[in-house]
Order: structure tokens, then sequence, then C-alpha cells
């Protein structure tokens, strides 16, 4: 290459790397806004509005807090992989977003490709609930009553692909039992109807059924953390009662549309790490029983790829249907 090339090449890769650096320098310079896919009222948008209140504080702009719900989760995510790649619009996704639904169903967007993580967020367990009708105080004894019975019984999910489904069809396949799946609208009325005895068991996030577990409308037989809940100590992880590799929950992440600029990213992923460290953001995860995740940007992207790949083999081995 002449060498005169070489140092047109030389200034245009500085000029770059200028302007790059000045994306970063002067973000934010308004305010965020931060797409939840789900509804109001939930787990997820308890989180979300923590979240977006503490990057808030760190970035010096507000953070605005945009529910778009519905499509498994890929209403908001294909929003935000459709929004300019500024890092204005943000995604609190989760694996519905990135993974179960885009396996499940054509969506308009590439749920890994089309997105730059900034880092993963929490990870809320699930826990295996039963209503206190059922005759079992373990979970050995409720495997040992339900296997002689296949399709008797039957389980509530927040709806088909969701973390409570998949979650009680990995237990399912482990523990060699049969259960019907009873697909709600949400966490809520699933709860209800197991208090009430409509159906007998779930695999609930914990942060929903806690109040129902302390005062006896439901019986806690495992929980899906890597150990026990402070909230609920007395509870048994999967592993404690007798079956290993069941942990699950459902994991929340943050993203970008795919192309925004690395220098955003970069402080958006600091601001991130900044606000996972406060010791107030720490106490607000521990009253939702969620559990802080430490991945940031290209571990985050891992996480979310390996995790869509398990999810394949579990679709496959099970032959689970992630929607109707």
């Amino acid at each position: 290459m002449p060498i005169f090339h070489k140092r047109l090449l030389a200034s245009l890769l500085v000029a770059v790397a200028a302007v790059a650096n000045a994306q970063g320098d002067s973000f934010p310079s308004k305010p965020i806004t931060m797409v939840n896919p789900y509804a109001a009222g939930g787990p997820a948008d308890i989180l979300g509005r923590e979240l977006a209140k503490r990057l808030g504080d760190v970035l010096g702009q507000q953070v605005i807090v945009d529910n778009r719900p519905g499509g498994g989760a890929s209403v908001g995510a294909a929003f935000v992989a459709r929004a300019p790649a500024d890092g204005y619009t943000l995604l609190m996704g989760t694996a519905a977003a990135h993974t179960v639904t885009p396996l499940a169903t054509k969506v308009p967007y590439d749920g890994i490709k089309d997105f730059e993580f900034v880092g993963m967020i929490a990870n809320v367990p699930n826990i295996l609930t039963i209503n206190p009708g059922v005759k079992a105080g373990t979970l050995k004894e409720f495997i040992a009553l339900v296997k002689p019975q296949p399709g008797k019984l039957s389980y509530a999910s927040a709806g088909m692909g969701s973390s409570p489904h998949i979650a009680f069809e990995m237990f399912k396949h482990a523990a060699g039992i049969s259960l019907v799946h009873i697909p709600y609208r949400g966490a809520a009325p699933a709860t209800t109807d197991m208090v009430a005895g409509t159906v007998q068991a779930g695999m609930l996030n914990v942060s929903v059924v806690v109040p129902f577990i302390k005062d006896g409308r439901l019986k806690a037989l495992a929980y899906g953390g890597a150990k026990r809940s402070p909230e609920l100590p007395d509870v048994p992880t999967f592993a404690e009662a007798g079956l290993k590799g069941m942990e699950t929950g459902s994991w929340y992440s943050l993203a970008v549309p795919a192309k925004t600029p690395a220098a955003v990213v970069e402080r958006l992923a600091q601001a991130l790490e900044k606000v996972k460290a406060s010791p107030e953001f720490r106490a607000a995860l521990d009253k939702q029983n969620s559990e802080l995740m430490p991945q940031m940007r290209a571990q985050a992207k891992d996480f979310a790829a390996l995790d869509g790949k398990r999810l394949e083999q579990l679709v496959k081995a099970t032959g689970m249907k992630l929607q109707e």
C-alpha cells in the first residue's frame, strides 16, 4: 500500500476513534427509555423501576420505564431491536425475550445478534409449591405421589414458554413424572388458582408466592436457587431435597440495539456496574428474593446464547411445547 494511503487510513482510524470517544463522553445528554416487555405491577416491573431509578442517579439523566407487554416479551424486544442504535433505548430482557420466544415462533428480530448486551442484572429463583391439600410434605413424597398416576394432577404456570413453565417441565423430565400444564396470563392468577386448589402445583418466581407460603396457604417443597432463600430458610434447595441439577429461575439482562457505539455501551456498562455494587440496590434485590448476577457485556451475551442452546436441548429431549 502506498505511504499516502497508509497515512490516510491511519488518519481515518484516529478520526473514528475520536468520534466514538466523544459519543461516550457526551452520553447521555437527554432522558433514556428502558423498555420492560412485561405488564406493570409484576416482578419484572418492580425490578425494572428500581433499576431505572438507580441508573438515572448514576448517569445524571432520567431513565423512563416503558411497559410494552405481549407476544411472550417479543413486542418490547422487537421495539428495542428496531430503535436507533444510540443508547437511548434500553431493553430489560429475559430468557423469553432473547431465547424462548424466538425459538418458539417467528419474530422480527434475532434474540442474540440484534442486541448488544450491557450486562446481566439479577436472577429470581423459582420455587416448587403445592396446595396444602396435596398429601405430600417433601419433594420425594410429592414425586412418589404423582408418579403412579400420570396426568391426574395439574400445575400452573405464568404462560406458555414462561420461566415457570420451562422450570416445571425440567422438573417433570428430571423426576420422571407427568402432570397437566395449565397456563395462565401471569403469575398472579396462577397463584390464585393454586391457593384455591383448582390446580395442585406450580413453580413460580419466589417473590410472587412468599406471602402465601408464610401464611400457610401454599406449601413449599424445593427452592430453585443455588442456596437456600434467606427469607425461607427452612425450604431446601432441589439438590438438598434429592434432585441435583435443578437450579431454575428468571434471569434479567440489560441490552441495547446492535451497532450501538462501543463507547456508549461501555458508559452504560459502567453505570450498571455501579448500580449493582450499591448497597441500596442489593437491599432492593434481597426484598424481592433476587440474586445479583455478575456477568457484564461479553459474558452476558455468552450467557444468553448458552441459555438458548440449553433450552433447545430441553425442548428436543422433552417434546415440550412453548406455544399452543
